[in-house]
């Protein structure tokens, strides 16, 4: 496990830029942690790595907010609202695993079904509000991909 602090928004962001440096299509990446915790400032930081940090927008009533640049496809899920797995499956959700790279809010609601991912959860500090634990796991192989990774 990997684990970083970070002290604002923009290190939040940093942290998801240089992951998403690492990414290729078919990799699942999903987010954990409180309202509030920071799992869409993440998502716009991974997404600025291609230039998409301004396209970003909350999927949380629309399940799914599709991203594409040059040749890479990029699924922002929210899967917060499911009622559960099998609505997942309903909405055609692990169809889009491997036409590119997925990010998905409340991730850990659908872990069961993930063959292979990235769990990042992020939590506040209870003292400072601008304080974040960012904890990676990689869960599956990944081939010692993300074994040099760092900021």
């Amino acid at each position: 496990m990997l684990k970083f602090v970070s002290n604002s928004e923009n290190e939040t962001k940093d942290i998801a830029k240089s992951l998403a440096a690492k990414v290729s299509k078919g990799d699942v990446i999903i987010l954990t942690g409180e309202l509030g915790s920071g799992k869409t400032k993440f998502t716009e930081g991974f997404l600025s790595f291609w230039g998409l940090e301004n396209e970003i927008s909350s999927p949380t009533f629309t399940i799914v907010n599709e991203y594409s640049k040059d040749t890479i496809n990029i699924f922002h899920f929210d899967v917060y609202r499911l009622a559960d797995i099998d609505e997942f499956y309903a909405i055609g959700g692990t169809e889009y695993f491997d036409k590119g790279i997925s990010i998905i809010e409340w991730g850990n609601l659908i872990e069961e079904i993930l063959p292979k991912y990235i769990k990042i959860d992020i939590s506040k500090d209870s003292n400072n509000s601008n304080i974040r634990y960012i904890n990676i796991e990689f869960k599956g192989d990944f081939d010692d991909k993300f074994s040099h990774f760092n900021i």
